[in-house]
């Protein structure tokens, strides 16, 4: 999945994001949409479409790959939506995010009148402030642009925070912080990405993923099996990702270390997973051992 496409899944399913990012409150009725102009076969990827003509159509793109003739495609995309759909808005402006400044185009030319203008905003997700204070939304941007040893722990600090936040559509978010971490780390299943988020077996049960898991299942007449191995599969999962994120952290394992870590119970693993994100040696992982058993 490219990442983009993360972006443009998060405005689908949370569109206050953009004016979150804009710092507004959000404004009832837009909805999001990509645009196809077909005169010239461009493709308007975000548009923020008001309810009614009397409102501000709102453009967004992302920017990840620095292009020195974005601005020239951004606002001649603009321009001919505005001249197709003019009867549709009142006002209009335009949003690019960036991972950092250094992804930008290094010449404005002519265009520096509009990219200075009011009627355009660029935001730098890496300036946007810290995860814990930012809005979900702004802090779920800012996941997909963090090192991969830094992430773990700031989505399970997300997660923690859709848990205990009066937000809206929680499993919404909880299912887009998945995707993310899933980006990041191709190698792990979502099981596994759930735990690293650090569900419990009773949470896990209530994930969209147990549930499509148990319905295929009950449809084939394996409820029985599906219980046993479910539980079965847990451990071994929680047991995958506790030893990948510890091979990434301090290399290939001894083998005597890996093995006491797989005789390991769910509670133990579960417990390990917590604890490991605080260890700076092996020789902690072992002290940990020795006192867990």
């Amino acid at each position: 999945m490219r990442r983009d496409s993360l972006f443009y899944q998060l405005f689908a399913q949370l569109p206050q994001t953009l004016f979150d990012l804009l710092g507004i409150d959000t404004p009832q009725g837009y909805r999001f949409e990509s645009v196809e102009l077909k005169q010239t076969a461009f493709r308007m990827d975000g548009v923020f479409v008001p309810p009614d003509p009397s409102g501000i159509v709102y453009f967004c793109e992302v920017q990840f790959q620095r292009d020195n003739t974005f601005y020239e495609r951004f606002f001649a995309e603009i321009f001919l939506y505005l001249r197709l759909y003019r009867q549709t808005f009142s006002d209009w402006q335009a949003v690019v995010i960036y991972p950092h400044r250094q992804v930008e185009q290094v010449s404005f030319e002519p265009y520096e009148v509009l990219v200075n203008s009011h009627r355009l905003h660029r935001v730098y997700l890496n300036e946007l402030g810290s995860l814990e204070a930012l809005p979900l939304s702004l802090a779920l941007m800012q996941l997909t642009v963090l090192p991969e040893a830094e992430m773990p722990t700031a989505a399970r600090l997300l997660a923690e925070r859709t848990r205990t936040e009066a937000v809206p559509r929680p499993e919404v978010i909880m299912e887009l912080i998945t995707t993310i971490v899933l980006y990041k780390f191709t190698e792990l299943s979502r099981e596994e990405v759930l735990r690293m988020l650090g569900f419990t077996t009773e949470e896990l049960k209530r994930t969209r993923f147990y549930r499509d898991v148990y319905a295929e299942a009950r449809e084939e007449g394996l409820q029985q099996g599906l219980q046993q191995g479910l539980q079965q599969g847990l451990q071994q999962g929680e047991t995958l990702v506790v030893l990948r994120l510890l091979r990434r952290r301090f290399g290939e394992l001894p083998a005597g270390l890996e093995e006491r870590i797989r005789q390991l119970s769910l509670h133990q693993i579960e417990a390990l997973a917590e604890a490991l994100l605080d260890f700076t040696t092996l020789e902690q992982v072992s002290a940990w051992l020795e006192h867990s058993s």
